[in-house]
């Protein structure tokens, strides 16, 4: 029977990969398919119907809750001309000094990282951003892979991510925190050699793709021209961090700080209203297909904890799972790649039922399998030329995905393995 779960999933990756079914979709099938497969029962005490389609989908609401806060803050940044203004002080604090405008806004890139993910994220940063760069002769691929490694040192202090992390491994939220923390300076180091690398290594290319911004307007007439915030609202995507790091504040609460420090630093009480309902509105649209995600992956980690299915997989992955730290490090660093174009250990596709597979049948402590899973995390968000973010970016600095990957993979693949180190050496 194990045997038969397997394929199901490998036929779940390859209608993924190839794209014949949306994510979500292939990951309720194949949870489904799971479920029957591992003798599960149509209604009743782990079945079909109540425990994996009816406790499953809203088994990480606390994930989708994140997830629309951290949209709406994120639709507040825009509106309110918080991230815009951080670009543009950083522009024209680095002037005509590649390496100083790319650093900076690698800089901005990872704050607006911990507010929101995915293309969003990438938008607020590389709307001016990827412009700005190329302007100063940043090469295209070195402009749009900033932005992205600049979100990926962000992504360890994402508050959805925590929460994610949190309720889909069922470790407590200091827990995911104190490895996130780890995390960072691997991706940090990572960003950073990044751009000082590549943008020395390409050499300056000058498309001059901004107009001048000599003779700009100053003062008051300059902020109601270019949209610019109040200085003290610039530390708006800091708010929820300090009080989620530094206070160990829940995550909720802190996103909903950011929501209303945003909203009191940039907004007349009179459009108070106005703002809260439309930067609302639009949060639920950014929102929707990450929680419908989520929605997935709860119905997906249902299945693969049933007791049919862990009985029938225990002994097939634990006879391929390596034990020794060494080992552990070596094969989950070979397999980096199964993560990118939707692959197999994708946290946020089949990788996430692969995770509840390890940590149900005992094969390693769900703390390691946190390791893994945000190592492999730290890479599908910058170089998977599937992911939203990448797209977006690529796209908007007129170059492909793939070229991308190619330029971000060896970066953020040593990000991994770093991560998988500090998983080996404190968790097995």
């Amino acid at each position: 029977m194990g045997v038969v779960i397997l394929l199901l999933m490998a036929a779940g990756v390859a209608a993924m990969l190839t794209r014949r079914l949306p994510t979500a979709f292939a990951l309720v099938l194949l949870a489904v398919a799971i479920a029957f497969a591992a003798g599960a029962p149509l209604t009743g005490k782990n079945s079909v119907l109540d425990t994996v389609l009816q406790e499953g989908a809203p088994a990480l609401a606390a994930t989708m809750v994140a997830i629309l806060l951290g949209s709406w803050l994120g639709k507040l940044l825009e509106e309110t001309g918080i991230a815009a203004t951080l670009v543009r002080k950083i522009v024209e604090f680095g002037g005509d000094r590649p390496v100083f405008v790319a650093l900076g806004v690698l800089a901005v890139s990872a704050l607006v990282g911990t507010v929101t993910g995915s293309a969003p994220a990438a938008m607020l940063a590389g709307l001016i951003g990827i412009p700005a760069m190329i302007a100063v002769g940043i090469p295209k691929v070195t402009a749009a892979g900033t932005i992205l490694m600049g979100i990926a040192v962000g992504v360890p202090f994402e508050l959805p991510v925590w929460q994610f992390f949190s309720t889909a491994l069922e470790l407590p939220v200091d827990t995911v925190r104190g490895f996130m923390v780890k995390l960072f300076p691997f991706a940090l180091v990572a960003a950073v050699a990044y751009v000082l690398v590549e943008s020395r290594r390409r050499g300056v290319e000058h498309t001059w793709s901004l107009k001048s911004l000599e003779g700009r307007p100053t003062s008051r007439s300059r902020r109601r021209l270019l949209g610019d915030a109040p200085w003290y609202a610039l530390l708006t995507p800091v708010v929820p961090l300090v009080l989620a790091l530094g206070f160990e504040l829940a995550i909720i609460p802190s996103l909903l700080a950011g929501v209303l420090y945003a909203l009191v630093t940039t907004t007349p009480p009179r459009e108070m209203n106005r703002r809260l309902l439309r930067t609302l509105y639009g949060g639920f649209e950014v929102a929707a297909p990450p929680i419908t995600l989520f929605v997935a992956i709860g119905i997906l980690l249902a299945a693969v904890k049933l007791p049919g299915a862990v009985d029938a997989l225990e002994p097939l992955v634990k006879a391929v799972s390596p034990q020794n730290a060494v080992l552990f490090v070596l094969v989950f660093t070979v397999l980096v790649p199964l993560c990118l174009y939707r692959g197999p250990l994708n946290v946020f596709g089949l990788g996430a039922g692969i995770a509840g597979v390890l940590i149900a049948t005992g094969i390693y402590p769900a703390t390691a399998v946190l390791g893994m899973a945000t190592s492999y995390n730290q890479v599908f968000g910058v170089a998977d030329p599937t992911s939203t973010q990448t797209v977006w970016a690529a796209q908007y600095a007129g170059v492909s995905p793939q070229q991308v990957m190619v330029r971000t993979l060896p970066y953020v693949w040593a990000v991994a393995l770093g991560g998988l180190c500090v998983t080996a050496a404190t968790q097995l």
